[in-house]
């Protein structure tokens, strides 16, 4: 499989390349900055490019069979991110074929288990108030890919309330719109395992125009 990883030199978007590489698929990692290509895997094809530009969406969309979105919006800039993937929809629309685009997004618009419908952003045992700002960002992202007028086949991939670096165990449980929990009530995944779950969905396709999550 050819994928393109925008963000490739974060926190996700190095995992998910990681994972990518050791399953034998061939990756393109782009960053926004040519400076950071030695952050960057040696195995993948080094690109700039800016997700948030339709115009080179759809240059380093092309021939490929998925993008995966794991870009941040910088502190302050957090009104970008919904626009950011609108531009990936508009980017892989005017490239044409069937490329599929994931995104990794965030846990707020989950609802909490037993609360009625209450949402993850407004829990503060899952989303503390420092957190809020990306949150409500990360909501307004969902919001504008699920209401999109696209063709385009996107999944968006919500992960557990707290993601931080960690362990690849291989194992995790799949969910649709609620918060996964554990016996103690925690919402958690390593950022390793959820690069597994989206490398999973990649090439088991089983979420098409919708959200998942994923937690242990």
């Amino acid at each position: 499989m050819r994928i393109t990883v925008f963000g490739a030199a974060g926190n996700v978007g190095s995992r998910v390349v990681t994972e990518a590489l050791t399953r034998g698929h061939e990756v393109t990692a782009v960053v926004r900055d040519p400076a950071r290509f030695g952050e960057l895997h040696p195995s993948v094809t080094h690109r700039a490019g800016d997700a948030g530009v339709p115009e080179h969406v759809a240059e380093l969309s092309a021939g490929q069979d998925l993008v995966v979105n794991a870009t941040r919006p910088a502190p302050g800039r957090e009104a970008d991110h919904a626009a950011v993937s609108l531009a990936l929809l508009d980017g892989l629309a005017r490239a044409g074929g069937d490329v599929r685009l994931m995104i990794v997004g965030g846990a707020g618009s989950l609802t909490v288990p037993g609360r009625a419908g209450v949402l993850a952003i407004d829990d503060p045992a899952f989303v503390p108030t420092a957190w809020r700002h990306i949150a409500l960002a990360s909501n307004g992202q969902y919001d504008a890919v699920r209401t999109a007028d696209t063709d385009v086949d996107w999944t968006y991939l919500s992960p557990s309330a707290l993601l931080e670096p960690g362990v690849r165990t291989g194992t995790y449980r799949l969910g649709a719109d609620e918060l996964i929990v554990d016996a103690e009530g925690v919402s958690a995944i390593s950022m390793e395992d959820l690069a597994v779950a989206l490398i999973d969905e990649a090439e088991r396709p089983k979420h098409h125009r919708t959200r998942f999550t994923a937690g242990y």
